[in-house]
């Protein structure tokens, strides 16, 4: 009997506070919720700092891409691999070369932007938007006059991106099919400087190959032997003043 009535007050009890324990474990669960939502909101709160992060992350190349950089970098790497000096001169060289050159080149560009966005933007007299707005269209001009020697990368572009009339004005062609044709244009041009400076180092390699296989030198490396003529006439043309005056002249 005394057994029977301690199960019977163990029931009583359990079915007594079964309630209080759901209760409590609802009220943990909306905590659990409430603290989920605020650590998401945070989240939501960090999302548009890390897409501007990224944005100024990728930005310098985009302006990059948007002056004459590209073509004189393409142009300076196929001199670098005509010749076959592998690693000379080094990246960080013609990096620094084709940035120094680019700013020269862009120099009536900038002063422009510097002029029509920079000067009123930091007297307060445009915002922000206002500026970026006036900045883009030196930069619109400069690539608009590189591209029109290539006007069928434009008229692709604008084809593609589902303009049904062709713009009249300057102001009317949209940046992205400007850039991109802009680009497009530029690395033809490099590579057709390229293919012009191959042309004589290939020929003295074609030499150096045959005067070896005459002498039945067929093992020995003719790209070896023939370095050193390609960098004896290379300082004999006062060949990067030839390289760097062609690359200024390119962008008349």
């Amino acid at each position: 009997m005394a057994k029977k009535r301690k199960i019977g007050i163990f029931a009583t009890l359990l079915v007594a506070f079964t309630p209080f324990s759901v209760i409590a474990a609802e009220d943990d669960l909306t905590e659990v919720l409430e603290q989920g939502l605020d650590v998401l909101s945070g989240y939501s709160n960090l999302l548009p700092t890390v897409i501007i992060l990224l944005l100024l992350t990728v930005l310098p190349t985009i302006l990059l891409l948007m002056t004459s950089y590209t073509r004189i970098l393409v142009v300076l790497s196929f001199t670098r691999n005509a010749m076959g000096t592998q690693q000379m001169p080094p990246n960080q060289v013609l990096i620094g070369i084709s940035l120094i050159l680019t700013i020269f080149i862009m120099s009536p560009t900038i002063g422009q932007i510097k002029d029509v966005a920079y000067d009123p933007y930091v007297n307060e007299e445009m915002t922000i938007v206002q500026a970026l707005e006036a900045a883009e269209m030196p930069l619109k001009e400069f690539m608009f006059k590189e591209a029109q020697t290539e006007p069928e990368s434009i008229n692709m572009f604008l084809s593609l991106s589902g303009v049904e009339e062709t713009p009249e004005t300057l102001e009317e062609i949209p940046m992205s099919v400007l850039i991109p044709a802009f680009i497009t244009g530029e690395l033809t041009k490099a590579f057709k400087i390229g293919f012009m400076i191959y042309l004589p180092f290939i020929m003295i390699d074609m030499i150096v190959s045959s005067i070896l296989m005459s002498m039945g030198m067929m093992m020995l490396p003719p790209s070896m032997i023939s370095l050193p003529f390609k960098v004896l006439l290379f300082v004999l043309v006062d060949g990067w003043e030839l390289i760097m005056k062609t690359l200024i002249m390119s962008f008349g």
